[in-house]
Parts: C-alpha cells; structure tokens; sequence
C-alpha cells in the first residue's frame, strides 16, 4: 500500500501540470497529457514487477491483482476528471475566439485627407487606443475635449486700441496723438474650448466639431474692471464621409481659406500660419461661415469640393455713395456694422487639390475660383410718386490658389493668394466689396449702378523644425485694392465731390494696400501625453498702411511694430 500511494501522483497539486481553466495554451495541454502516459505506463510497469516478485504465493498473487485492479480505477478516474477540465478549457476559448471576432470599431478617419482600406483601420473595442486620455465613449461614439489655455501679453508701437484681434486696416499716423503712443494688453479671453464627436454608423463615418473662445464682441469698459469677455461660437458643424464622398454642414472655415492638404474644414488640414493674432494675417484670406460643402475624393491623391456659403454684401465703411440716394441705400451696403443687409444668393466657391510626395517630401497644390453678389433696391431720385423701385445686382468673381511643400527635410515653403472682384471681405474686411456710382437717367432724376471693387491678396511663409521643441516660422503677407471713383452727379455742391473708393479728398481708411511681416517662434517648454503641453510663443512683427489719398503735410504710410508673448497650455 506503500508503494500505491507513491505511484498514485495527486495531478491537482503538481506544479509541473497546470490544469486550470484559465489556461488556454495548447502546447501545455499536449504536454500535460504525455506526461500522464508516461506516469501511467511507470504505475503499470511497476505493478508488472510487484506481480511477477509475488508469484510465490497465491495469496500474495491476489494482493498484487487488488492492487492492480485499484490503480487502474484511480488513473481511469483522474483522466475522466482531465477531460472535464479539457472540455471547460476549450469552452473558454470558443468563447474569447467570439468576443475577438466580433463587429470591429473603425477609426475615426474624417481626419485624413485619402481614404485608407477599411482593414488597416480597424481593431477591437478592447484594443482601440484612445485619441485623449479626456476621451470617453457612449454607446459606438466618442467623444474627445480639447482647446487650450492662452495667455497673451500683446505690445504695440502705436495706440491703436485692439485687443487681441488687431485692426489691420486702421493703423494710426505717426502726425496723430495715437500714432505717438504705445499700448500693452494682458488677456486670457482668446483661450479655446472644443468637443469633438466621432462615430461609424454603417459605411459612414461622422465628425461633429463645437469651437468657441471668449474673443466676442466685448463692451467698451471690458478692461475696466473684472474683464468680462464674452463667449462667442467659432465653429459649429457634422461631417460626413461615405466612401469617396464627404458632406459638411454648418459652421466652419469656408472653402475659400487655404488648406495644407486636401479640402477639408478640418484645423489640421489647413493652412493658417502658426500667427497668434485673432485676425491671423494680412494676406491670408480665409473666412468662418454657415456652409454646406460637398466633396469628392476620386482618388487618394486628387480632392474637389464645393461649397454654397453665406454671403454678406459690404462697403466696408470707407466707400462713400452718391447723396441723393443715401437715405435709401446706407442700410442696405455695409455689412460691416449691419447684420441685416440683403443678398441675392449664397456665394459659390470651388477648389481642387491634389496631393503627393516629390522625392518623398510633401507636396500640395490647390486652385479654384469663386462667385460673389450685391443687390440693392431704391426708387429714382426725383422721379414722381408711383414710381416702381429699382433693383440692381451685381456678380464678382475671383480665383484662388496655391501650394506647400517641403523644401528640406522639416522645413515646409507656404505660397497662397487670391484675386477678383468683390472679395473684399475675405480679407479681413480690409477694402470694400463695391461700390454705388450715380447714373442720370434725365437731367434731374438719378438711378443707380453697382460696380465691383478689384482686389489682390497673398503672402508667402516659411516653417522650419529647428530642434524637436522648437519651430520658427517667417511669413510676408499683402493686400491691394483697386481705386473705383467718380464724380457724385447727384450733389448741389459746387464742386461736386468725388465719391466711390480711393478718389481725390478720400478718407485716410481707403487703404490701397496693407502689409505685414512677421517671425514666430514657438518653443515647447514641457510635452506628455497625459498631461498636455506647455508652449511659449513670441508673434513679432512689423506692418505698414498705404492710403490712395495723402493730403498735404500727412505721412505716406502709417507704421507699427506688434509683438504677441503668448504662455499658452494645451490640454491633451
């Protein structure tokens, strides 16, 4: 009995044997089960030798064979009790082939400017990574904040009253009290707050986007006290992309505005400068509009797109309108100081990009073209009573393009601008969109023309890496506005005066051109993937204004330097 118990191992206690559950190798199991034949063959071989030593005596005979007969039970029950085990551990495995196998989460890829295949986008819910450690997810959808903390120490070399979004256009002389004063500005209120929500529903991937700082519209005592700035929205809109198509709608950065690749509305599809002022920079011509754009992927490389966006007819304040029809026509041309001002159709704006790579540097190139409109409506000066209104619109038009590509490795050259007429506003409102010329239709009775106002932007950048926490970018940017003036036919004055934009004895605000260059250099103070990033960023630069008309004794152009020291944490 001796020997029984030695040569009947207790399997659930050996280390050498694991047999739990939770142990899905198959190579172990294999080597589980030889290492039991072998166990049993020792038992039995042993038991053979114990027979063959007792064949001396029927007596002992009978002892060995109930020994014989007891092992043999006790090894056919432990191998039941092994494939019970085995049949559980097969269990447990069908079951985690099935949670592995089931419907994949696809990434996010609204993002990306080329369609990638939908098996190298795709993994587990349990193994999907998240895009923010602030990311959380309902139900298939996620949701990511983002935004960042600003503060900005902005100084000026003349006193020119903004903020952090600078009047470009309005730039005092140097022969003025404001043009021989400085001004220093310390503000959070261009800090960012954002939520992006993505999904797959079906084939379609969704992107909604909510942007908002507090860069409104603020009260003349805002700096007074308690600096109460208010909230304003930037961006608002879902996008959908469905195979080679891709739908926007909402509010977003307009069709219009440069794009670093492809032609979505998406920040880092596009191409803004790394500039920290509100108005971004003389030259770049972008706009924030209601919009709904469509747009079409052919190919990984090749994008169009076009978009219908809100239109907002302007003078820009500078254009003077013929005198006799002033009452009836002052509410409805400045869209610059009246929400309300009518439109005959929303402006149409389309682009094609294409992207590659140019001896494995990145190369984008962009070109399109856009259409604009003015209506306005007024009843004939001098005409009789009854006398239906005349109504007038005008159509401008303009191109747009440009390119980006690496120059060297970690150094990228920006080239983008656009001409037309009518596209005024696209530039930070800088110039008008047109003008009202007077038309005598008798010697006493006067309609009115609508006539579009040229106009030519650009600028040219230059970002290089120089170390892994530092960039310096340089940047040269311009606008230019044709003069449209005539004679206002319609006033009693002796002489009659010159009116339209940029005529002889016009305001010191008919800008015939506005330029800007500058030299950024933002240094990472601190990265970590969990805990965001801490940026130091100096915006320097220097511009310059141009009127048409310098009456006698007043400086040519009106000067500025402009600095923007900006600590500025972004949040994961």
């Amino acid at each position: 009995m001796v020997c029984t118990r030695m040569l009947a191992p207790n399997f659930n206690n050996n280390p050498g044997v694991n047999i739990s559950p939770n142990n899905t190798s198959k190579p172990r199991r294999e080597r589980s089960m030889r290492f039991l034949s072998r166990i049993s063959f020792l038992v039995l071989a042993s038991g053979m030798a114990l027979a063959q030593a007792g064949s001396a005596g029927q007596a002992q005979n009978s002892s060995v064979t109930d020994q014989l007969k007891a092992l043999k039970e006790a090894v056919s029950a432990q191998q039941a009790q092994i494939a019970q085990q085995q049949k559980q551990i097969e269990t447990l495995e069908k079951a985690l082939a099935e949670k592995s196998n089931a419907a994949p989460h696809v990434e996010n890829a609204a993002l990306t400017t080329t369609t990638a295949p939908a098996t190298a986008t795709t993994q587990a819910d349990v193994q999907k990574p998240k895009e923010s450690p602030l990311s959380f997810r309902i139900g298939g959808t996620d949701f990511t904040p983002g935004g960042f903390v600003d503060f900005q120490n902005i100084f000026r070399s003349v006193n020119l009253g903004s903020s952090v979004s600078t009047s470009f256009g309005a730039i005092p002389f140097s022969n003025t009290p404001r043009g021989q004063l400085t001004e220093f500005r310390s503000t959070g209120q261009y800090s960012r707050f954002d939520l992006k929500i993505t999904g797959r529903y079906g084939a379609n991937k969704v992107t909604g986007y909510i942007e908002s700082d507090f860069n409104g519209n603020d009260p003349a005592s805002v700096f007074l006290t308690t600096n109460p700035h208010t909230l304003r929205l930037r961006q608002f809109y879902v996008n959908v992309r469905r195979g080679k198509w891709e739908f926007t709608a909402g509010q977003a950065y307009g069709l219009i505005s440069p794009n670093r690749s492809g032609v979505s509305p998406f920040g880092g599809d596009l191409a803004l400068t790394t500039a920290t002022d509100g108005n971004v920079h003389v030259g770049v011509a972008y706009v924030r509009d209601g919009q709904f754009r469509v747009a079409f992927h052919p190919t990984e490389n090749f994008a169009m797109a076009v978009s219908l966006e809100n239109p907002q007819q302007t003078t820009g304040g500078e254009v003077v309108i013929p005198d006799a029809l002033s009452g009836q026509l002052a509410n409805q041309i400045n869209g610059n100081s009246n929400a309300g001002v009518p439109n005959a159709f929303p402006d149409i704006v389309g682009k094609m990009a294409y992207d590659t790579k140019i001896g494995w540097r990145a190369f984008h190139v962009e070109g399109g073209g856009m259409i604009t409109s003015a209506k306005l409506a007024a009843v004939p000066d001098g005409s009789p009573a009854g006398t239906p209104f005349a109504k007038h619109t005008k159509i401008g038009a303009g191109a747009i393009g440009g390119m980006n590509f690496e120059v060297v490795k970690k150094v990228r050259f920006y080239a983008y601008g656009e001409y037309g007429t009518g596209l005024g506003r696209y530039v930070n409102g800088l110039g008008p969109q047109f003008v009202v010329a007077p038309v005598a239709l008798t010697p006493t009775v006067f309609d009115f023309a609508i006539s579009m106002v040229h106009s030519t932007s650009g600028w040219l950048g230059l970002e290089t890496r120089v170390t892994p926490k530092t960039l310096v970018s340089a940047y040269y940017g311009g606008v230019y506005f044709g003069r449209n003036a005539f004679t206002d036919i319609t006033s009693t004055d002796t002489p009659q005066p010159i009116i339209g934009f940029g005529g002889v004895g016009s305001g010191s605000n008919n800008n015939r051109s506005v330029q800007q260059g500058s030299l950024v250099l933002t240094e990472t103070l601190w990265k970590n993937s969990q805990y965001g990033a801490l940026l130091l960023i100096n915006d320097a630069s220097y511009l310059t204004r141009s009127p048409w008309f310098v009456p006698t004794g007043q400086p040519k152009n009106a000067h500025m330097f402009m600095d923007h020291l900006v600590l500025r944490y972004v949040i994961p």
